[in-house]
């Protein structure tokens, strides 16, 4: 959501890099640079106006006149700025001393009430809290049977004792649930309320009756974080018609400017709460303000990252992999598909290899990782036997055919993958040997991955002069040691490419240097590389 934004940001910052001290000019075009891209993100005109204000009169203290490195010092001031507008502190769930706590959701409708009231009360469930949905919408049609089905995949029940489709009282429902939330021994009710398209007096009555009934301990106001603009004006409707505790923002993968997210917390003085990020249950999470702006100015996120593996991955599978990285023996295909295996439930690639630092410069690599690749790795190491993948070694010219039929692919992207990994066989090792960190074997789709599993089909070789390769073996093997030899030779030279240092089991030549801090390997060119078939 945040992409407009950050890319205007960036650029503005790499200006200002480089220099000793900082004028009032440059000061000022910083300045002016920062307004346009904020209000082309579609943040609202007084939020623009004090935050720029507030820089400006930062910027031109001493915090920056006797800093050392005057840009990076005015970046921290805008960092802390965008922390501030955007909240300050996460915003934790207020739980009642006497359960149930009562959780009321208010907003238009389409803003996704039904579906982040199943989000919100699996992310409850994790934490050992016993959640109960309530459909206390009975207007929209269906809204009762949607909310049974979300229940049912969050495994939350939910009390719906009303058909809804305009039949039944929503207050009524509300009150009779908090009575079924104590005999049941729920400690958390959810109350999911109707909507309207717009703003008007009957939706705003029938959700203060609901209030006055409830007494919730927490209302929530969830808001399309696509609306732009009008976003803000809902969310001040609602503050003065039913008032709320907080918000929660939907949609937030979507690709709207993000100007709502940056001007609410300002205009109605009511923090973020809860950010809703994708459609599976699972994309939900606490706001948390200086994460967020990390991820504006690409500094990454990865305390996210971190809380998201610890959440996912079982302690024991983390003890065995470090076991295993930790041991003497040898770096083998079945520990690279358990690695593989255990990124593959973080969620997509593409979105953990965004959360980390200096990731927006290599957006295009980034957004051609195709998660379906690692599928097809994944369907070619199980295609081998148990002492294929202990010993890749034995992987002989008929192995690899058999190996290519039984998963779908081609023997190209079978010797591919073998060699890859035999490269970072030899990091694995040098690491331990205290040699440096180890990258993994690359990833097809990524560029300069060298094929693999999904690749593209490999152009016809040719020699130094630029003809075909010979058709004869013997000669054919002699063409291809002598480009081996040149290949070392310039590998030597330094000619190498560079391989950043990604997650377990998602490296790949050929691909940009990441930001300084986070390493790289230099990694043989093996587009080129091909065995002789089989006879």
């Amino acid at each position: 959501m945040f992409e407009t934004l950050s890319d205007r940001l960036t650029s503005v910052f790499s200006s200002l890099r480089g220099k000793g001290r900082l004028s009032e000019e440059d000061i000022n075009a910083t300045s002016r640079e920062i307004r346009l891209a904020l209000l082309e993100a579609d943040v609202a005109l007084p939020v623009v106006r004090e935050f720029i204000s507030r820089i400006k009169e930062r910027a031109r203290g001493e915090e920056v006149s006797k800093a050392l490195n005057p840009a990076q010092q005015v970046i921290k001031i805008v960092n802390e700025e965008l922390v501030e507008i955007l909240g300050g502190e996460t915003r934790q769930v207020r739980f009642a001393k006497n359960p149930p706590t009562v959780i009321m959701l208010a907003g238009l409708q389409g803003a996704g009430k039904t579906t982040l009231a199943g989000k919100l009360a699996k992310w409850l469930s994790a934490d050992r809290n016993t959640p109960l949905l309530v459909a206390a919408d009975l207007q929209r049609p269906n809204a009762v049977t949607q909310l049974q089905v979300v229940g049912e995949r969050a495994s939350t029940p939910v009390f719906a004792p009303e058909p809804g489709n305009g039949q039944g009282d929503p207050v009524e429902v509300a009150r009779a649930s908090i009575e079924h939330a104590r005999h049941n021994n729920h400690n958390v009710v959810i109350i999911d309320t109707a909507g309207r398209l717009g703003v008007d007096s009957e939706m705003m009555q029938q959700a203060a009756d609901i209030r006055d009934a409830v007494s919730p301990d927490e209302i929530l106001f969830v808001v399309d974080a696509m609306i732009g603009q009008d976003a803000v004006n809902t969310a001040q409707a609602f503050l003065d018609g039913v008032g709320y505790d907080a918000v929660a923002l939907t949609k937030l993968d979507g690709d709207a400017r993000g100007g709502a997210a940056l001007s609410i917390r300002h205009i109605t003085g009511r923090p973020i709460m809860f950010a809703s990020t994708g459609e599976k249950l699972e994309d939900f999470d606490l706001f948390h303000p200086d994460r967020m702006a990390s991820r504006i100015l690409d500094m990454g996120d990865v305390l996210t990252l971190i809380e998201q593996a610890q959440r996912t991955f079982d302690e024991s599978e983390v003890e065995k992999m470090a076991s295993t990285m930790a041991s003497d023996d040898d770096f083998t295909l079945d520990d690279f598909l358990q690695q593989m295996q255990m990124v593959r439930k973080l969620g997509p690639i593409g979105n953990l290899l965004g959360m980390m630092p200096g990731m927006g410069q290599m957006k295009e690599q980034i957004e051609g990782i195709d998660d379906k690749d690692v599928d097809r790795i994944q369907a070619v190491i199980q295609s081998m036997t148990p002492a294929e993948r202990a010993n890749p070694k034995m992987i002989n010219g008929s192995r690899r055919l058999r190996i290519a039929n039984g998963s779908g692919t081609e023997v190209s992207d079978v010797n591919g993958l073998v060699t890859r990994f035999f490269e970072a066989q030899k990091m694995m090792r040098k690491m331990k040997k205290g040699g440096g960190m180890s990258g993994m074997p690359g990833m097809p789709g990524m560029p300069g991955a060298g094929g693999g599993a999904g690749g593209k089909k490999k152009q016809k070789k040719k020699d130094k002069k630029g003809k075909q390769r010979s058709g004869n073996p013997l000669k054919a093997r002699q063409q291809e040691a002598e480009r081996e030899a040149e290949r070392k030779r310039r590998q030597e030279e330094g000619g190498g490419q560079q391989m950043p240092d990604l997650p377990p089991g998602l490296g790949g030549g050929g691909q940009p240097t990441l930001p300084p801090g986070l390493g790289g390997q230099n990694m043989p060119d093996l587009s080129n590389f091909k065995l002789p078939k089989n006879k």
